[in-house]
């Protein structure tokens, strides 16, 4: 959420860092400063009319010490006046109030000052790249060719259980996949000094308005019922990342300053009912329904913001350095830029069997934004309550990386080998053969 302080005092900065992202948010600010106006002069009216209503009621005291029984009972009549006059000043306030922070949920989050000014995915810069797109003498194969050849994911009894859009990892192609996991969870954990936590896989609807998934998502996840009972729809969601109940672990609290900063690892599986929206009804990995991911999330004081997402960059990157993949670095535009980040790098893994690159790691700085929206702070040592910044990042997702680890390091013969990190969480084995 936005500060509505600084809404207040640069409105015209506010506009120009919404107008930026181009999707006419800007547009709202006009009509969030006209209920935040009409709220401020309720609650002002109110104050007044309460001043007015301890004067009437002193006066009552001195009438009837006075015996002015008439003029103290007309008081009194005065002050039962005031009194609904401030009761009907204070449920319109608090309604000005209530449409003015639902108003403040739909806006984004500012652009920070060094993304660059751009509308689509087109306009993102290249920041770096690591390794070759790798070369073949022979025509590389799709993963799907790979894993049905090799048995390692059953595509056509996934639609049978599920529909489109989910996969049946079996045999070598589960233990791969648990590989990736493990292999990702002890690298963060054991190199990078983040702490591993388990989540639950279902949440509330307070964690994801409180990353910034609600409301404007609110259409693309998957909510749950507790058998039949379509009451119970909307109080509890299946999880589309684990940022969104890790952000959360420490929602409505302040903590210490010595405390920060705060850095979690956390596996599990996302659901995302978005996917469909494109490329689902084709068959393979590239765009599912349920996916799995190891999420990176920091806690950090405001100052060291900037300095901790490169860090969790550099966390990504080096697990596709150390399974030999050739990726690329982007920085988002302000037009492609997700709801709740201020700044966001994309990392995007060369997949040799689609002639692609995809996104594998988004890792984002939101600021202070979903640190308002959850009332999460930090004390200070001079004891001032302060909102800290929150990062998350894929560290990174799948089943795009094993897409592009099966594609990259497929053989001529149509077997697999297994990067060397990887080897210890296959039994040892150093390739995948039929």
């Amino acid at each position: 959420m936005l500060d509505i302080k600084l809404i207040r005092e640069k409105p015209e900065y506010v506009r120009e860092r919404l107008a930026s992202r181009g999707a006419g948010d800007d547009a709202k600010i006009d009509e969030l400063l006209r209920l935040d106006e009409q709220r401020r002069k309720y609650l002002a009216d109110v104050e007044a009319l309460k001043s007015q209503r301890n004067r009437a009621s002193r006066e009552i005291g001195a009438l009837m010490a006075q015996k002015k029984t008439a003029e103290a009972e007309a008081k009194k009549q005065e002050t039962r006046d005031l009194g609904d006059k401030i009761a009907d000043l204070d449920k319109k306030a608090m309604e000005a109030e209530t449409a003015r922070n639902n108003l403040m949920l739909t806006l984004p989050n500012l652009p920070d000052e060094s993304v660059p000014r751009g509308r689509s995915a087109s306009d993102n810069p290249v920041v770096r790249s690591f390794g070759e797109k790798p070369a073949f003498a022979f025509k590389p194969k799709s993963h799907v060719e790979l894993c049905e050849s090799l048995r390692l994911v059953d595509f056509a009894r996934a639609a049978k259980l599920s529909g489109s859009g989910f996969l049946l990892f079996t045999g070598r192609g589960a233990r791969l996949e648990r590989a990736l996991i493990q292999f990702l969870i002890d690298l963060h954990t054991g190199a990078h000094g983040y702490t591993e936590v388990s989540p639950p896989y279902v949440v509330g609807p307070q964690c994801l308005e409180g990353v910034g998934q609600f409301p404007k998502f609110r259409d693309q996840y998957y909510g749950v019922a507790e058998g039949d009972d379509a009451q119970k729809l909307g109080k509890l969601y299946l999880v589309p990342t684990a940022e969104t109940p890790v952000a959360n672990i420490h929602r409505q609290e302040i903590l210490r300053e010595g405390d920060l900063p705060i850095r979690y690892c956390a596996y599990s599986p996302c659901f995302r009912g978005e996917a469909g929206a494109a490329g689902v009804g084709t068959r393979g990995m590239i765009r599912v329904h349920q996916f799995d991911k190891v999420e990176l999330i920091k806690i950090v004081k405001p100052e060291n913001g900037g300095e901790e997402l490169e860090k969790m960059v550099g966390d990504a990157e080096k697990a596709l350095q150390l399974l030999g993949l050739h990726y690329r670095v982007l920085l988002l535009c302000t037009g492609d830029m997700g709801f709740a980040s201020a700044k966001t790098h994309d990392i995007e893994v060369w997949a040799p069997g689609q002639g692609s690159y995809l996104e594998v790691s988004s890792c984002s700085n939101c600021e202070d934004f979903q640190a308002r929206r959850m009332d999460l702070r930090f004390k200070t040592a001079g004891g001032e309550n302060k909102f800290p910044h929150i990062l998350n990042g894929s560290g990174t997702a799948l089943a795009r990386l094993f897409v592009a680890l099966v594609e990259t390091h497929q053989e001529a013969d149509g077997s697999i080998k297994i990067p060397a990190p990887l080897q210890p969480y296959m039994n040892n084995e150093r390739q995948i053969a039929g």
